[in-house]
C-alpha cells in the first residue's frame, strides 16, 4: 500500500494516527511551497521544503537536486516527531512529484509506513477536509533510526554498466520532447541517456471527474508498463531525480522492483565523457 484516500485520511485525522507532511513545490517558483503552506494546509500537517529539506547543496556532479544527507534529514524527521513506527502521509497539489520525492527518500531510509495522499490537497478540500494556517510548534522530538535501502538508488557508474546490459531497462521519465532532444529548458545538453526508453511520469496519472489528478488504477498501470516485463532490472531517471519518483510509486503499486538514478539526466550530462542520444 503506497496511497491513502482523502476519505480515509479525513476519517482518521482526529485520531492523530498519521503524521501528515506538506510537500508542495514549484521548480520555477521556489517560494511557492512555503507560501502555499502559510496560506493553508491540512490541519496539523508539517512541511518539508524541496530545496531546503529534500535536496542537498548542488555541486559539479550529482545533478540539480542531489539527494540530501540522510543524517541531516533524520534530524528534521526527529524534530517533527517521526519515529520508525510512524505512519506518514505525504501530500502536494496532486501531481505527486513533491510527495513522491519525500516518499522515495523515506523508502531509501527504510521506512515502511509511508503513504501518498491520492489527489493531494485539492481533492482533500473537495472532500470536506479541514485546512488551517496554524503551524505546529509544540512537538516532542523523536530518535529516528536510518536503515538505508542501498538497492533502491544507483549512480552514474551503475548507469554506464547498465547501458551495456541488454537485460537492464533504463526509463526516462521526462516529457517526450525533452527525451528526443527537441526541447531542453534547463539542462545544458538536450537528449537522453543512451538505450533509455521514454515513459513520461504524467502518464501514470489521470484527472478524476472533478478535474483533480489521481493515480491510475493498478490494472491501468499494468497495461501502461506491460512492455517492461522480462528485464532483469529497471532503472528510472528524470531531469534531476524528482519526477522519476512518480514512476517509482507507480511501479511499486504493481509490484515491479526498480532503482532510481538519483542524479538523473542533470548528473549524466555533467560529465564531459558521457554521450547522449536524440531522435
Amino acid at each position: 500500500m503506497n496511497f491513502i484516500t482523502c476519505e480515509e485520511l479525513i476519517s482518521k485525522l482526529e485520531e492523530n494516527k498519521y503524521i501528515v507532511i506538506d510537500c508542495r513545490f514549484d521548480l520555477m517558483n521556489k517560494s511557492y511551497g512555503k507560501e502555499s503552506y502559510e496560506k493553508n494546509h491540512i490541519v496539523g500537517s508539517f512541511r518539508l521544503d524541496m530545496e531546503d529539506d529534500l535536496t542537498s547543496e548542488v555541486k559539479e556532479h550529482g545533478g540539480r537536486h542531489p539527494f540530501p544527507d540522510l543524517e541531516i534529514l533524520k534530524i528534521k524527521l526527529d524534530n517533527i516527531g517521526i519515529n520508525n513506527d510512524s505512519e506518514i502521509v505525504l501530500y502536494d497539489d496532486g501531481e505527486i512529484a513533491g510527495a513522491g520525492r519525500a516518499w522515495s527518500l523515506l523508502k531509501y531510509m527504510g521506512h515502511e509506513k509511508v503513504y501518498v495522499l491520492d489527489g493531494g490537497i485539492k481533492e482533500y478540500i473537495r472532500n470536506g477536509g479541514k485546512v488551517s494556517s496554524e503551524v505546529n510548534v509544540d512537538v516532542e522530538a523523536s530518535n529516528y533510526e536510518v536503515n538505508v535501502n542501498k538497492d533502491y538508488i544507483c549512480d552514474v557508474n551503475y548507469i554506464k554498466e547498465a547501458i551495456k546490459n541488454n537485460k537492464s531497462l533504463i526509463i526516462d521519465s521526462r516529457e517526450y520532447k525533452r527525451y528526443i532532444g527537441e526541447f531542453e529548458p534547463i539542462d545544458k545538453i538536450a537528449g537522453h541517456i543512451p538505450t533509455a526508453v521514454n515513459y513520461f511520469y504524467g502518464d501514470v496519472l489521470k484527472n478524476n471527474e472533478f478535474g483533480n489528478p489521481v493515480m491510475k488504477s493498478k490494472e491501468e498501470l499494468k497495461k501502461h508498463f506491460k512492455e517492461i516485463d522480462g528485464y532483469d532490472e529497471v532503472i528510472l531517471y528524470c531531469g534531476s531525480g524528482i519526477t522519476a519518483t512518480v514512476n517509482s510509486i507507480a511501479l511499486a503499486e504493481i509490484g515491479l522492483k526498480h532503482k532510481i538514478y538519483a542524479g538523473s539526466y542533470s548528473d549524466w550530462v555533467s560529465y564531459k565523457e558521457n554521450t547522449v542520444d536524440t531522435l
